[in-house]
């Protein structure tokens, strides 16, 4: 019922697009089958578009063979397809209104330490016009740390998720914002801007590993972009 009530919820926003930034299972395609019925009926005039993130590639629970593991990917692949949404892998989409458009851009999973690095931004990108204004989305924040704002490319607003908040944390808008993870991501909840270029770190809609949230709230991200006024 709690999951019915937060797709109602996204559903009411009536978004032009969803942005789904990846991590949607643990490990297993399987988890999210029970749940494919009701992600379909997420909807937006402009489509629903996803990126993976590090826990989709089944990298940390031991498989029988390769093929299996490679497969269970595939699976999540055509799950997703299925589900309606546009899954990018290193690609890009136009969003288009009119003469108007926005390059949408999602890479694969590339995160610091160990995590998995198969995201490609120069490979995302090679089709888009450098002055395009850009949406980026990629699930792990320590990538647009360590290479989207220093890329060549500007772009505008990149959308990740990945940390949870560490489901664990003391918030109070406008006074505090802490939670242990920010001593591994500095960019761990909320809205962050460098050198010209905004990031948004989802706090996470599920959980992994302890099942609950302390502090830290399950989060649906709106975001209303507007036009910057001439000056």
């Amino acid at each position: 019922k709690k999951i019915e009530y937060a797709i109602d919820l996204i559903n009411q926003q009536k978004s032009d697009v969803l942005l789904f930034t990846g991590d949607m299972v643990n490990n297993m395609t399987t988890e999210m089958e029970p749940w494919a019925d009701l992600f379909s009926t997420l909807d937006a005039k402009d489509g629903k578009f996803s990126v993976l993130g590090n826990h989709d590639y089944g990298d940390y629970i031991p498989w029988e063979t390769e093929e299996l593991k490679s497969k269970n990917l595939e699976d999540l692949k055509a799950l997703q397809k299925q589900m309606g949404f546009d899954l990018l892998l290193n690609e890009h989409r136009y969003l288009k209104k009119g003469e108007d458009k926005i390059a949408l851009v999602g890479v694969e999973n590339w995160g610091k330490g160990g995590f998995k690095k198969a995201g490609d931004l120069k490979k995302a990108a090679s089709q888009i016009n450098e002055n395009d204004f850009k949406i980026l989305m990629s699930h792990d924040p320590s990538h647009w740390e360590m290479e989207v704002i220093k890329d060549a490319y500007h772009y505008h607003l990149t959308l990740s998720g990945h940390t949870h908040g560490m489901q664990f944390g003391i918030e109070i808008p406008g006074w505090i914002k802490w939670s242990p993870v920010k001593w591994r991501y500095p960019y761990w909840a909320g809205i962050y801007k460098e050198m010209g270029q905004f990031l948004n770190v989802n706090r996470g809609f599920g959980f992994l590993g302890y099942p609950g949230r302390v502090g830290i709230w399950p989060e649906i991200t709106v975001i209303t972009l507007r036009k910057k006024a001439l000056t």
